[in-house]
């Protein structure tokens, strides 16, 4: 994966994001509010992939009422002993309601997996389930935005030093951070298998390059907003850069071509 696409400078960053994107997202609110709609975004990716900045600018203006950001800690004893996917089934969006899952129920197609924190009959039985799990969201009428945020080695190597030394990120450090550079392969291939199995036509991934924090943010805001229905929507301004976006293909097809 290259490291990025063509630069974005700051003055035309604010105009597209502040001044066009959310006011499209506002919009799109509004339309999930009067329609009493429910609209799920799973955010997923490489450590220090951006995540957490992304979702930053989508809600940056949006109702806190009708938005949630959902970003579940380490299961309690008590959940351990739960069907795998219910203490997420209590986050799910109710109608009007926006929700972003800040890592989601993948937790145990990627880090789980890698780092041995569930058992492969734990990990076979998810990676059989989730598909017809979501299917059945889908068809209570939630519709299922999946994304998968992807950086290359250099990148995530110099982000994970930056976190380091920046006083106002240390709560972003954590044991995991030091194995993302260590485990890089066993993550590629879990991620891999992830994108190959679980993109069904009901809820698709599409994976973002988000080597280029800015391009990311544009980005994968215009895919969103392209991608759901609601009044006076400003087409013009939701063609998105291929190099940056790429939908993966159905269930079985290889996906786009990432950083090994």
């Amino acid at each position: 994966m290259s490291k990025s696409t063509k630069p974005c400078k700051h003055d035309d960053y604010d105009d597209q994001l502040h001044q066009l994107l959310q006011i499209e997202l506002v919009k799109l609110q509004r339309q999930v509010i009067l329609g009493g709609l429910r609209l799920l975004i799973i955010l997923e990716g490489r450590d220090a992939a951006g995540k957490d900045g992304t979702i930053k600018r989508i809600i940056e203006h949006l109702s806190p009422r009708e938005t949630h950001v959902v970003a579940l800690g380490k299961p309690s004893s008590r959940e351990e002993g739960e069907w795998y996917f219910q203490r997420y089934v209590s986050e799910l969006p109710s109608a009007g309601e926006l929700t972003i899952f800040n890592r989601s129920w993948y937790n145990r197609a990627g880090v789980e997996k890698v780092m041995g924190f569930c058992t492969d009959t734990q990990y076979k039985q998810f990676m059989g389930s989730v598909n017809e799990f979501e299917g059945l969201l889908a068809d209570s009428g939630i519709q299922i935005m999946k994304y998968y945020l992807d950086i290359d080695k250099k990148e995530q190597a110099e982000r994970l030093e930056s976190r380091k030394k920046d006083p106002l990120k240390q709560w972003k450090i954590s044991p995991i951070d030091e194995e993302a550079q260590n485990k890089w392969e066993a993550y590629s291939v879990a991620r891999d298998l992830m994108l190959l199995k679980t993109s069904s036509i009901k809820a698709p991934w599409t994976v973002v390059n988000a080597n280029n924090k800015k391009q990311t943010h544009l980005n994968l805001i215009q895919d969103l907003l392209s991608r759901v229905s609601y009044k006076d929507k400003n087409e013009k301004i939701l063609t998105v850069d291929p190099e940056v976006v790429m939908p993966c293909p159905p269930l079985g097809k290889k996906p786009p071509k990432l950083a090994p």
